[in-house]
């Protein structure tokens, strides 16, 4: 059996895409930040080429500004951008969750509130297992529109989570909210699931607001 190979310079162009975009999702690269082309060439080892055509993606989805005359400017969050990525989580997730829980096999929800319910939390990563949580579900709607704006959706929140240290001061309250909603489906109380899930993400966002607020 042959497979076809995708082009070399596709490959790198997606390569220098999924890098950046990694540590412009978990701040490696801070928002505010000012990017030089050249440099991030050199830095990450690939030719301008893959770089340019990484960034033009990347400015598609958001993440990144061109300034003219002065380089890549990474793109701040601003208070709207908190509400706008809330309002579509609230909207969005619990009916999401409705969809998926007829699709969600109980052993994967219990083996996902042992990790829950063990301690002792890490506080600093926590919020990875939460968000893979939500992604579980999302995947499991059987609706590709849903998953594909939720994704995105997931990539941009995780921007505001660690940015803000939402998940280090609420890491405890969330967990247990987890464990709530995981008892719900295993139940199978969907209707109780889906409302402990705006629940949930009401005060996720809360937390955002007061952080963002207070600047």
């Amino acid at each position: 059996m042959s497979f076809t190979k995708l082009p070399v310079k596709n490959n790198l162009k997606n390569q220098a895409y999924t890098i950046l975009k990694n540590k412009l999702v978990n701040c490696e690269i801070p928002p505010g930040s000012m990017l030089n082309e050249a440099q991030l060439a050199l830095e990450l080892g690939f030719s301008r080429t893959p770089i340019r055509e990484a960034i033009s993606v990347l400015e598609t989805e958001g993440y990144i500004v061109i300034v003219p005359k002065k380089g890549i400017l990474v793109t701040d969050i601003s208070l709207s951008d908190v509400l706008q990525i809330f309002q579509t989580r609230l909207e969005i997730e619990p009916i999401a969750l409705k969809l998926a829980s007829p699709n969600l096999p109980v052993e994967e929800l219990m083996n996902w509130r042992k990790k829950f319910s063990e301690g002792p939390i890490d506080v600093k990563n926590s919020f990875r297992t939460d968000m893979s949580m939500h992604l579980f579900f999302i995947e499991h709607c059987n609706n590709v529109y849903i998953i594909e704006m939720m994704k995105k959706v997931i990539d941009k929140n995780m921007r505001i989570i660690i940015s803000s240290k939402q998940n280090q001061m609420h890491v405890g309250d969330a967990h247990n909210e987890h464990i709530e909603i995981l008892n719900s489906l295993i139940s199978q109380n969907f209707e109780q699931a889906a409302s402990l899930m705006y629940k949930h993400i009401s005060n996720c966002r809360k937390a955002a607001v007061d952080f963002f607020y207070s600047f």
